[in-house]
């Protein structure tokens, strides 16, 4: 979920970072299945848990060793569709469903589309995100402390709830297919393709700065002309749409929307404020910009 990469750190080429990573995730993925193994799946939900704070764990221990935490960053999409898929294997039940084929299908579709995006776009470890450079600079000695808490144990959480409302929809929920799962995905593919619209907008507009020499300049055009974060508005729609998901599947799991409330809290009160914050100092005329565009749901009036 990156905005921007930076931080110089000469010690790998691109390709032999990709390695590191793949080996990094393969063992994290190895890790992860045989604590859901030792654990049994009694109760999912806490299997689920024990076998994703193992992955986090491994990825920290890589990120520690080659000193750069954004070995984390694809954690976040690649993780939801292996688990979409492990549910339904390991949950004793009957075979699955068109709604657990779709829901698989649509979880597969964003976490593949995301991993892409941020593969292509990743420098390799020769760079960190921004915002963990900042952190380093702010917290000194006690940085990967802060890192394992802060920079992957809270997004694993974070994911962790949006992914609650999957053990029913792809593991215990019986409830026929209906009008809620149709809506569910239409909110989900939907705000998928808005992020990955989103994405691909920016991108365009980045080489088009880059190959003009233009710096500070702000992104006003396609979807980002209505809001300032598009691909944010996407991300969020698309863990409501799981949430529904899960809602059409078993009633009961109205609780597990507890996940898409607080990665909408996330986005509201911390990623979009530090991202604008960063970007009225880089950009002057950028805070004239937050005035007129709204930061997630867009104004199909601005001018």
């Amino acid at each position: 979920m990156s905005e921007g990469i930076e931080g110089q750190k000469p010690k790998h080429s691109r390709g032999a970072s990709f390695v590191w990573v793949s080996a990094a995730y393969a063992l994290a993925l190895g890790v992860a299945v045989a604590v859901a193994r030792y654990w049994g799946w009694s109760v999912p939900w806490q299997t689920v848990l024990a076998a994703d704070i193992a992955a986090t764990v491994v990825v920290f221990v890589f990120s520690r060793a080659l000193d750069n935490s954004s070995m984390y960053d694809p954690y976040w999409s690649v993780v939801p569709p292996v688990v979409a898929l492990a549910i339904p294997l390991c949950t004793p039940s009957s075979a699955p469903s068109a709604r657990v084929w779709l829901v698989i299908a649509l979880v597969t579709l964003w976490g593949a589309r995301l991993t892409y995006n941020w593969a292509r776009g990743w420098p390799g470890l020769h760079h960190e995100d921004w915002r963990y450079v900042d952190l380093r600079t702010k917290t000194g000695p006690f940085y990967w402390l802060v890192s394992f808490f802060g920079l992957h144990s809270m997004p694993t959480v974070t994911v962790y709830l949006g992914m609650l409302p999957l053990l029913y929809a792809v593991g215990t929920g019986t409830a026929p297919l209906g009008v809620l799962d149709a809506l569910a995905a239409i909110v989900t593919l939907g705000f998928t393709v808005i992020e990955a619209l989103a994405d691909e907008q920016l991108r365009a507009f980045r080489r088009e700065c880059e190959a003009r020499g233009e710096r500070g300049v702000i992104m006003d055009r396609g979807l980002w002309k209505y809001c300032r974060h598009p691909n944010y508005l996407g991300e969020i729609g698309f863990w409501w749409g799981v949430f529904l998901f899960g809602l059409a599947s078993d009633r009961g799991a109205l609780w597990t929307g507890v996940g898409a409330l607080w990665i909408t809290v996330m986005f509201v009160t911390i990623s979009i404020p530090m991202i604008d914050k960063r970007s009225v100092a880089r950009r002057p005329a950028y805070a004239e910009h937050m005035k007129r565009v709204p930061g997630l749901i867009p104004n199909p009036f601005v001018k």
